[in-house]
């Protein structure tokens, strides 16, 4: 008997090879093959039948004589996700949100069927991985069983397309994309040609109805949406859900928005209870800050249009190894590296022989050069044991010849710290200019990371 023809498939970029290959020549990715079954092909009816579907014949129009229409959008009745989606669910939108196993991605969007039942809209749950009975129990266990919502297990797009057809809802939520698959291609669900077309359809019938459809995307172990880049291209928006597991809050974030701002944030609190919205999330990053500990200093980012303060941490050890360690939880290792450099060199802390550890209170993430400076004044203070007192607030860039450069939206920032109370706040000195400073706060404009140290009383001048 005849073995089979199969062919190599490229789990990134779709890449198609009749043997198997270490590295995929296409996108450069290694082993990423994976090995399936080819298509069938298709009689000559079928190829007339494909060679007639696409296209609309559409005809060119001037941009402006293109009708104005306002997007319509639905609350989710969640605000904080509101926020991330840039105000709500627009009517024919396909979201994708992906993260972690267990993050809570189901539980969320659980909640947004329920609260958008309770509104009056037709809301339709298709599980490619629970039955109706699991799905149940999670939404008694959420408290809203009695929401009125849709639930279909069920994981054949061709029955799921008949299904949206007979009920017509406002909102589909699909959990997941990787589980669903045609029948009429021979390839296995989770594949490459699989999360292709099932992501086609979804986003033809989602653009045909008007209905918002939610996709939700595994990740891969390097964090990534599994499947091929181009289900990211296709959807309208993208939607990361992230933190640690074992801390109570979660990040949600957009990396791609058609109808909205990139990268706005949106933070949840795990509890029994579901995902429940932490309105003033400055205020619960630092409730359970030490005040009086060496080592701590309070800095605010911007996450999108909002901003958050954050506590930096830093311990500073004598090592007892050859190597002196350097862990970060939270930002960037290259560029502690860079910082624990400049501190060496510009302003004549020794380091080489001392064991650094940063970490970002409550499973932040800080990635924007703003959080330069309060970390070099975290590191100085933890190695002079000087603490720098619950008052200070420290922002800024730092270059590699020790300066100190402006920062984005910096008049947001000092609001948010006046808000909690803060009432001194180092900034970069050319943010000074038409800076509009709060009542009762004190704004120091420094130029270099030395002359920082000295403001917070870490170093003597002279």
């Amino acid at each position: 008997m005849a073995k089979s023809k199969t062919v190599y498939v490229c789990s990134e970029c779709g890449y198609e090879t009749p043997r198997w290959l270490g590295k995929c020549p296409d996108c450069g990715s290694w082993n990423t093959l994976v090995e399936q079954e080819p298509a069938p092909t298709l009689g000559k009816a079928e190829e007339k039948k494909l060679r007639r579907a696409p296209g609309a014949d559409a005809e060119a129009a001037r941009v402006d004589e293109i009708p104005d229409e306002a997007m319509e959008r639905r609350s989710s009745g969640i605000g904080e996700l509101d926020r991330v989606l840039g105000g709500g669910v627009v009517d024919g939108s396909l979201v994708l949100v992906g993260g972690d196993p267990g993050i809570g991605k189901s539980t969320l969007l659980t909640q947004l069927c329920a609260n958008m039942a309770r509104d009056g809209l037709k809301v339709l749950y298709v599980s490619g991985e629970e039955s109706a009975r699991q799905i149940k129990m999670r939404a008694k266990r959420l408290g809203c069983d009695d929401a009125g919502f849709y639930v279909l297990s069920e994981n054949d797009m061709n029955t799921v397309e008949k299904r949206m057809q007979q009920l017509s809802p406002a909102i589909m939520v699909v959990d997941s994309i990787q589980t669903m698959y045609r029948p009429d291609m021979a390839s296995a669900p989770g594949s490459v040609s699989q999360v292709r077309e099932c992501a086609s359809q979804l986003m033809r019938l989602a653009k045909l109805s008007g209905c918002g459809v939610f996709l939700v995307g595994h990740v891969t172990k390097e964090g990534s949406i599994a499947g091929p880049r181009i289900l990211e291209h296709m959807v309208d928006a993208v939607l990361y859900f992230e933190g640690d597991r074992q801390h109570q809050y979660r990040l949600l974030r957009a990396v791609k928005n058609r109808f909205g701002s990139v990268n706005e944030l949106g933070m949840f609190e795990m509890s029994d209870r579901g995902m429940l919205e932490v309105e003033n999330a400055s205020e619960a990053l630092l409730s359970e800050r030490a005040h009086d500990a060496s080592g701590a200093v309070v800095m605010c980012a911007m996450e999108g249009s909002r901003p958050l303060l954050t506590d930096v941490q830093a311990l500073v050890a004598t090592t007892v190894f050859g190597n002196p360690r350097r862990m970060a939880s939270g930002v960037d290792q290259g560029r502690l590296a860079l910082l624990l450099a400049v501190l060496e060199k510009r302003v004549g802390l020794r380091l080489y022989d001392q064991d650094v550890y940063i970490n970002i209170a409550g499973g932040m993430s800080l990635t924007e050069p703003a959080a330069d400076l309060a970390l070099c004044a975290a590191v100085a203070s933890s190695m002079k044991n000087h603490a720098i007192g619950g008052d200070w607030a420290v922002m800024g860039e730092v270059g590699l010849a020790g300066e100190v450069r402006a920062i984005s939206q910096c008049d947001r920032r000092i609001s948010e710290c006046a808000r909690l109370g803060f009432t001194s706040v180092i900034v970069p000195k050319y943010n000074l200019r038409g800076l509009r400073v709060p009542d009762n706060m004190r704004v120091i404009g420094v130029e270099t990371v030395s002359q920082t140290l000295y403001e917070l009383g870490l170093f003597r001048k002279g």
